[in-house]
């Protein structure tokens, strides 16, 4: 039995006893207990009722692979290698990572329940609770060469910023790969997109997309953030994780081979549309050093046009962060 088999099991939010827990995993009542313990420590509050049994407080939408499949088209079907769904991993772009250092990886797409050692921009550490996020990495292989690359993750923020958009909510992009959420005057942090390559500067080059959505946030997550953040569940009524997994695999699955033929400009205008800070003052943090410059549109390398007193810049991303002034 492990942890995931009984958090699926109660992720109905109904009641089940001991005995009804352990007939099902084919365990003890004592080992059914032991798990149960773990819960907490995972931020996921158990409710127990004496003579009805045990229930997580916040019901859980578990991820289907077969659900998930079963709502892509043909065409999307024909890209895509492989799906796995994970409990728990140190890192999705981790795995497929090393399905690509194993001759795989193309095609294949990898979700978890929970990761301990994500990672974001600059190195930062990016873990989750069990269920609170859509962590998503997918694998693909380009032909043409790193340089193709450029404003590929801008690209992935458009399809994000239209799949979370289709849901009726109102986001913006931050350069260069935040989604963030309209909350009243503010932005929050809604998504994180993270791009690693490997491969030959002219020839084929692999890149793994990770992203990383927030579909609800505990209090425990926002005031570890460091930052203002967001979550669909603040502003969408039980929102579900497999219908959103299926419409972004869906999404950049189709939009992968276009990209390789047509590369960022096809997606240009669309980013520029949503740019969270087009014509506001924004802090620019560079290394050691940090300046005010008036945030303008991006390129069609991907890059950030900024106006300083010395005239105009772009931005070309790396070591770089920008915050609003």
């Amino acid at each position: 039995m492990s942890i995931g088999d009984l958090i699926r099991l109660l992720s109905d939010g109904n009641y089940h006893s001991g005995q009804q827990l352990g007939e099902r995993l084919g365990v003890s009542r004592t080992a059914v207990w032991k798990q149960l313990k773990k819960l907490e420590a995972m931020n996921l509050p158990l409710e127990a009722v004496k003579g009805r049994g045990y229930r997580l407080v916040n019901p859980l939408d578990s991820l289907d692979g077969a659900y998930i499949v079963s709502r892509l088209s043909a065409e999307t079907r024909h890209h895509l290698k492989r799906l796995f769904v994970e409990d728990v991993l140190d890192s999705t772009n981790t795995f497929l990572r090393d399905r690509f250092r194993h001759g795989a990886g193309h095609g294949e797409v990898c979700l978890a329940e929970s990761q301990t050692a994500g990672r974001g921009r600059r190195g930062k550490v990016w873990s989750t609770s069990w269920g609170e996020s859509l962590i998503l990495s997918l694998g693909w292989r380009f032909e043409s060469g790193v340089a193709a690359l450029e404003g590929l993750s801008l690209a992935v923020g458009v399809v994000l910023a239209d799949v979370v958009g289709d849901l009726g909510v109102d986001v913006a992009l931050k350069w260069p790969n935040d989604v963030l959420l309209a909350v009243g005057d503010e932005w929050q942090k809604l998504a994180g997109i993270l791009l690693e390559v490997t491969g030959d500067v002219e020839g084929p080059c692999e890149v793994v997309i990770g992203i990383g959505l927030n579909v609800s946030a505990s209090d425990t997550v926002r005031e570890a953030a460091g930052q203002s953040v967001g979550a669909l569940a603040d502003v969408v009524r039980a929102p579900k994780r497999n219908h959103v997994a299926a419409a972004l695999i869906e999404s950049l699955l189709m939009m992968l081979p276009e990209f390789e033929r047509r590369g960022f400009g096809a997606w240009r205008a669309e980013w520029n549309r949503r740019h969270a800070y087009a014509g506001r003052s924004i802090r620019i943090h560079q290394g050691s050093t940090s300046y005010i410059a008036e945030a303008v549109e991006v390129d069609l390398s991907g890059n950030l046009i900024v106006k300083t007193e010395a005239g105009e810049q772009a931005l070309t991303g790396g070591e770089i962060s920008i915050r609003p002034k």
